[in-house]
């Protein structure tokens, strides 16, 4: 059904099939219409940053920036669910048009910006939801917010969305926001981490209940790189990694129609450059610090190469736009 379906979308804008696939979705979810997209999936329990997840296949954050349609992504059977990133106030984003498909590679780049609601109306969707599974909430700085205050805004978000996150993602890896990709380095990243345990350890005593941290990272790293994220990692403690986010490059895409638009890339393309992320860091962490893999999984087969790259956990976004609820079904029993 989804293949019939996705014929349509994809003759539209993609932004624009993307917000009617959400209005969709959280119109219906709790109605007899949410059949068409419900589906079982076996239970495949696992153990990561002290979270039970009931299988280890999830929904990357930006599809749901918002939290608008929780209910309808636990309807497709994610064994967990990321929402944002969510900035401390809202914003509009980048002009449009700002996502581009390149559908003979199975790729999107984007340019979205941080466009959201703000983290108080991402917070009201999630207690609307009252979901019961596992929530990343991933977490931003607005566009607009110099870099010497960046720190304050990731404060600011975690304070609102603690006590109703499984886990806190903070993003310092889009390419989107100007200068964001600067905190993945040196004394930014430092001072950053060091300011978000201190403040993990304030909100557990607040709320008697330790939420981990995860950081996402981008692809795009020389493997010196990835050496001092990982090394800035452990000395703070940091719970959980994601790898990665989208990429600036453009060699698996070049020549074709919207490959010279600014924004990340994603898909399928991606995959490589991902998994070699994946791979240098847990050989740099190895069980010490989980890695949550993101970035061309499209299949059962592109999922396992993250997993025996040191994967604990995998996320989809652009190969379930491409492929839809099926393709979280297929990774699950399949594995």
């Amino acid at each position: 059904m989804y293949a019939l379906v996705r014929q349509w979308l994809f003759r539209q804008d993609a932004e624009q099939s993307h917000d009617f696939t959400m209005a969709l979705l959280k119109r219906y979810a709790r109605t007899p219409l949410s059949l068409a997209w419900r589906q079982r999936v076996v239970s495949k329990p696992v153990q990561v940053m002290g979270i039970e997840f009931p299988n280890p296949v999830g929904l990357a954050a930006g599809l749901d920036k918002n939290a608008d349609c929780i209910t309808a992504f636990a309807q497709m059977g994610f064994g967990f669910i990321e929402v944002g990133t969510v900035t401390p106030r809202p914003q509009l984003g980048n002009a449009k048009p700002r996502m581009f498909r390149i559908p003979t590679k199975q790729a999107l780049i984007n340019r979205m910006g941080f466009n959201n609601h703000g983290v108080d109306y991402l917070v009201e969707q999630v207690q609307r939801a009252n979901f019961k599974g596992v929530l990343g909430i991933n977490i931003g700085k607005n566009k607009d917010t110099a870099d010497e205050h960046a720190i304050d805004d990731y404060l600011h978000c975690m304070r609102k969305v603690y006590r109703f996150a499984s886990y806190i993602t903070v993003n310092i890896s889009s390419p989107n926001t100007p200068g964001l990709r600067a905190f993945q380095h040196g004394d930014a990243l430092d001072k950053l981490l060091a300011a978000l345990k201190a403040e993990q350890a304030i909100l557990q005593r607040e709320h008697n209940r330790y939420v981990p941290l995860a950081v996402k990272i981008a692809p795009d790293l020389t493997s010196d790189g990835i050496r001092d994220i990982a090394n800035a990692l452990l000395k703070h403690g940091i719970d959980g990694v994601i790898a990665t986010n989208t990429t600036l490059s453009r060699d698996a895409v070049q020549g074709l129609p919207h490959a010279d638009e600014a924004g990340g890339l994603s898909g399928a393309v991606l995959a490589e450059a991902s998994t070699r992320v994946v791979a240098e860091l847990y050989q740099l962490l190895g069980e010490q610090i989980p890695i949550v893999a993101v970035g061309g999984i499209d299949s059962l087969a592109a999922a396992q190469q993250k997993f025996a790259a040191g994967a604990k956990l995998v996320q989809l976004y652009t190969g379930f736009i491409y492929r839809g609820p099926a393709l979280v079904k297929e990774i699950v029993n399949g594995l």
